[in-house]
């Protein structure tokens, strides 16, 4: 690793911010408002600071490729960075879909953790054409599974992997809120 990379704590004693990632339709938007509900915090969706560019693009169904998600992701690394400072926690929702995007959030905030809302294709597909008014289309889904790096539990001991199959949204949160309880959110 080198000296630029931001390191990984197995073990953050004051986390500032909590980041649930994971591929469009996952269910990132309500888990991580009702986990913030929970956790009596700041709510913050990542797609309400993607740039007017991104938007269009995906809503016309084209997929971002890492230019167009570079300054987003210093955008959201920012919001982490200003929780810290002002010592206040939040949910902070955003794909980080590959690690360098989850390294790039990392730079400079010791205190944040990540919850994968990890689901199948078939399960996240049907929730995707359940939903309405969102700019992401179901076409995209593919791609955002293509993209996915999936974070690897040794090399990556601050995220929290969760599985979205089987779990209501209150119980998805609930397994959140306990899981980062124990790792003294």
């Amino acid at each position: 690793m080198s000296t630029e990379e931001p390191s990984i704590q197995s073990s953050v004693t004051t986390c500032h911010c909590v980041v649930v990632m994971g591929v469009s339709g996952s269910g990132k938007s309500v888990v991580g408002y009702s986990l913030s509900t929970l956790l009596r915090c700041k709510f913050i969706d990542g797609d309400d600071l993607h740039p007017r560019a991104n938007i269009l693009k995906m809503a016309s169904g084209q997929p971002l490729n890492d230019d167009d998600r570079l300054p987003w992701l210093i955008r959201l690394n920012d919001v982490a960075f200003s929780l810290s400072h002002k010592n206040e926690r939040g949910v902070l929702v955003c794909s980080a879909l590959k690690r360098r995007y989850r390294d790039i959030l990392r730079k400079d905030n010791p205190g944040i953790m990540f919850i994968y809302l990890k689901g199948s294709f078939e399960v996240i597909l049907e929730r995707l054409q359940a939903r309405s008014g969102h700019f992401m289309p179901s076409s995209l889904l593919t791609s955002q599974f293509q993209a996915l790096e999936e974070p690897s539990e040794s090399e990556e001991p601050d995220v929290l992997h969760v599985n979205i199959d089987t779990g209501s949204v209150e119980e998805v949160s609930k397994l959140c809120y306990q899981m980062l309880y124990q790792r003294n959110f």
